[in-house]
């Protein structure tokens, strides 16, 4: 398993510190400079493996780094701890994006992030709780990392445990039947400290979601299924703050996170080509230069 990186780790507990000392603008401003940060490792990681999926990495990107910013009660030198938050990548495809955030929160360093999908790298396609800190569970076959989610949550209630579990789906994922299994398992029990999070871009792999399946009213669907439901602009990191608050009213909560496929690269935005496409050496420059300070 890949080690802690101590600089890395330094860095994860400044920033938390700022949600102690409640400096929300400062709190805010480091969440998102982290962003920013973690979308150019997004592109140079994917232009170094010539592989991924970048839409999904970059529209995801806001709801980590707000989840391992400012939420999850983790820690990078310790990522076993028994009574650690736990957090499932269910849209397991955007392992760049998770890679990512983990490294820029010191879980392992940042020079791992070069053997992205490289011939035995820790750092797969697909998420590997055996090699990598951070990952509670492999993912990758679409709706099954937020079954074990309600797993986990439901280990907590019946141990008394006081961890909270947080799931991050891909939209597209919804079409599978066996995620609205788990969100009636998840209401049936009352289980309170689970947190779905819908990274809502409204695209899948080779057209759009509403084209293939349609989802919408999407909000109203896991009201329907008895979870206390949160919509909010997934790429504003204030309100995915107050939306990751706990439940209150004792049923589990999901948050409908309203993203840009591609968000911060202006011609990868909201294009369904980019859904695993690679940009070219001229491309990545210019989403650089997008992504600079």
């Amino acid at each position: 398993m890949l080690s802690t990186d101590p600089e890395g780790a330094a860095r994860f507990r400044a920033r938390r510190r700022r949600v102690a000392e409640d400096d929300p603008v400062g709190h805010l401003d480091d969440l998102r400079h982290l962003s920013t940060d973690v979308r150019r490792s997004i592109v140079q990681m994917i232009d170094h493996a010539q592989l991924g999926h970048i839409g999904g990495d970059l529209s995801v990107t806001d709801i980590l780094v707000t989840l391992f910013g400012g939420v999850l009660d983790v820690d990078p030198e310790h990522p076993r701890r028994p009574d650690r938050d736990r957090f499932i990548l269910s849209k397991g495809h955007c392992a760049a994006a998770l890679y990512a955030t983990l490294a820029h929160s010191g879980f392992f360093p940042l020079s791992e992030l070069d053997t992205f999908m490289a011939p035995l790298s820790p750092l797969n396609g697909h998420p590997n709780r055996r090699k990598v800190p951070g990952v509670e569970t492999n993912t990758g076959p679409l709706g099954h990392g937020f079954p074990v989610g309600v797993g986990c949550a439901l280990a907590a209630k019946l141990s008394g445990s006081s961890y909270r579990t947080y799931v991050v789906l891909g939209d597209g994922e919804l079409q599978e039947g066996s995620n609205w299994e788990a969100a009636m398992t998840a209401a049936h029990y009352s289980l309170g400290s689970l947190t779905a999070i819908v990274d809502r871009n409204r695209l899948q792999q080779g057209a759009r979601t509403e084209d293939t399946k349609r989802l919408e009213p999407l909000a109203d669907k896991w009201t329907s299924f008895g979870w206390e439901t949160r919509e909010v602009d997934g790429h504003d990191h204030a309100q995915l703050l107050s939306a990751l608050r706990p439940s209150t009213t004792g049923r589990p909560v999901a948050v409908v996170a309203r993203t840009i496929k591609g968000k911060g690269v202006s011609f990868i935005e909201d294009r369904v080509e980019w859904h695993h496409k690679v940009p070219d050496a001229a491309q990545v420059h210019a989403a650089l230069e997008e992504l600079s300070r």
